[in-house]
This record gives structure tokens, sequence and C-alpha cells, in this order.
């Protein structure tokens, strides 16, 4: 990604990632390590993302949309719902038949997610937002996703300070978690 990408092009590579991700979790034979382990990435991966969108994407909706606040209020609930899911989901052994069935309510709702904010919200957030505010925003939230928290965490803080504030925090701490037990690797 180049590093002039503003925030609607950082946040769709992100999307792109999950369908990549999502496709290793269709091929990896159910019960295994590896699908255990595609499924960690894949955590991760959405709870940097949601971290990102809500430091520096709702509070730019809220700025620039006239109805953003309903917007981000949605999205924002939405990724709270995937956040418990995800909760969910590694709190059970994969072998489960409770793993399957949270993994495919995972992946539809972010797939809902994906194209609610694809085809509906990023077209009139670039419609109204100047392209050196997006910018800005990108180079924000790709530092952001670089140093923010692996684990999901449904209760945190909705509001752009609060995150920004506790993410550093988090993400450190997720990050030695994560490198103790191994968590997303392969």
């Amino acid at each position: 990604m180049d590093s002039g990408s503003g925030i609607i092009e950082v946040l769709t590579a992100d999307h792109r990632k999950f369908q990549r991700l999502f496709d290793r979790i269709r091929s990896s034979a159910p019960g295994s390590d590896e699908r255990k382990s595609h499924v960690e990435q894949l955590s991760i991966r959405l709870v940097r993302h949601s971290v990102a969108e809500r430091a520096y994407l709702y509070p730019a909706v809220r700025r620039y949309l006239p109805d953003g606040g309903t917007w981000a209020d949605r999205l924002l609930s939405e990724q709270r719902s995937i956040e418990k899911l995800l909760n969910s989901l590694e709190a059970q052994e994969v072998k489960s038949e409770e793993f399957g069935d949270l993994l495919l309510s995972v992946v539809a709702r972010v797939t809902e997610h994906v194209i609610e904010e694809e085809e509906l919200l990023f077209p009139r957030l670039q419609a109204v937002c100047p392209a050196d505010v997006l910018r800005e925003l990108g180079r924000k939230a790709r530092e952001t996703e670089a140093s923010a928290p692996t684990r999901p965490r449904p209760g945190a803080p909705g509001s752009a300070v609060m995150t920004k504030a506790t993410a550093q925090v988090w993400g450190r701490w997720d990050r030695l978690r994560d490198l103790v037990k191994r968590r997303g690797r392969e």
C-alpha cells in the first residue's frame, strides 16, 4: 500500500485481507490446528482494523456526513457484535460444533459490514471529505493498526479519544501475550 493512500484505501485493503483469510479458513480442515491459526489471524486483523475505524474513520464520518452520527453509532454497534462473536469463538475448541457455528456467524457479519462500508459509506465519505484529510487519516490508521490491540474487547470505549488512549497499552500487552502463547502463528 502506498504511503499516500487514504483511509478508504487502507480499510479496503484490510477488507481484501479478510476475504483471503476466509478463503484460507474454508480450505483448511475443520477442527485442524491450521484452521485455528487462521481464525486467530483473522481475529487479530479484525481487532486492529476496528481500532483504526473507531479512532479515525468514525470521527470523520461524524464530522463530514449529515447523518454521520447515526452511521458511526450503527457501525460501532456492529463492531461490538463482531467482537463478542470473536470472544466466543476463541473460547471454543476448534473441533466443537459451536466453533463452526460461531465461525459462520463471524464470516457473515464481517461480510455484511464490509459490503455496507464499501458500497454505501465510503463513496459518500469520499464525495464530501477533502482528499488531504482522507490521506492523513490513512497515514494515522496505518500507524494505529501497527500498534493496536490484537484481542477483541467488545466493551472497549467507542470514542476516538479513549480508543487512542487505551490502544497503546492494550496493544503492547496483547502482542506480548500473543508471543508467549504463539497465538496467530503458523
